[in-house]
């Protein structure tokens, strides 16, 4: 295989979790384009519908499902309809988050509720679509983490921007997804099966302007991240061109966790 044809997914059957969402739609788009055959699963069956028509229309494949990550009974269910469809996978983006609270105030319940979603859920995807791309001997997990799960809080960013406050579960749940990496790594890696995360930095979203010049400074290309910045890190990891590299954290931050 050539350099450049190792960089491909064609043939390769590839389920994006969250695929509607600020992070989601810009790596479905990748993936489409780089050949896969993308299921994309979320709650929001309608949105998903949405994008998987305007990929279609585009020539891609594209397929949409619903499924809810806080659900054992529902993932499994996902992971059959895939099975009898399309026989086999062969890749996996953790990309669905759940964001109940909304800052270090919320309640036990918005706790409990966000890691039986964002910590148990993501566990499950490991456990079930991970183990049967061990059966069938080969496959790449991708996590999309996040850089707070590397760093602390930086409060001095959102000073006077009305912006609210930062919820600990978040912070909690990618810094667990960092190990949990590694843990599936290690256990799927001698069956044939990588697994890695990324970290994304601050993602451009209309953010107020006293926040958007605090954070850009930080970083060493000035600036953040955009929907296109994302997927060719998520395309390689998937791929060929990454077949010797699994248990890795990948930020993808503009230089802000090396500054």
């Amino acid at each position: 295989m050539s350099t450049i044809n190792s960089f491909s997914l064609q043939d390769k059957v590839v389920l994006l979790t969250g695929a509607a969402g600020l992070f989601g739609r810009g790596l479905a788009a990748a993936l489409a384009e780089a050949g896969a055959t993308l299921v994309i699963a979320s709650r929001n069956a309608d949105k998903l519908r949405s994008v998987a028509a305007e990929e279609t229309a585009r020539g891609h494949r594209v397929f949409a499902e619903s499924f809810d990550q806080g659900d054992e009974a529902s993932i499994l269910a996902l992971k059959t309809r895939i099975e009898e469809r399309f026989d086999v996978l062969h890749g996996l983006v953790n990309n669905s988050v759940l964001r109940p609270m909304k800052g270090a105030g919320g309640s036990v319940a918005q706790w409990e509720e966000s890691l039986r979603v964002n910590a148990t859920g993501v566990m499950l995807m490991h456990r079930h679509f991970g183990e049967a791309m061990a059966a069938a001997g080969s496959g790449s997990i991708v996590n999309i983490g996040s850089i707070q799960g590397m760093i602390g809080p930086s409060y001095e960013l959102y000073e006077g921007t009305n912006m609210g406050d930062m919820p600990p579960d978040y912070f909690f749940h990618k810094g667990g997804m960092l190990n949990l990496t590694r843990f599936y790594a290690a256990l799927y890696g001698p069956r044939g099966v990588r697994v890695n995360c990324l970290a994304p930095g601050g993602f451009f979203n209309h953010q107020p302007e006293p926040f958007l010049k605090r954070y850009c400074e930080h970083t060493m290309l000035n600036r953040m991240a955009d929907d296109s910045d994302l997927g060719g890190a998520v395309v390689f990891l998937l791929s060929e061109a990454s077949r010797y590299i699994t248990g890795v954290n990948l930020p993808v931050d503009g230089g802000y966790t090396a500054k």
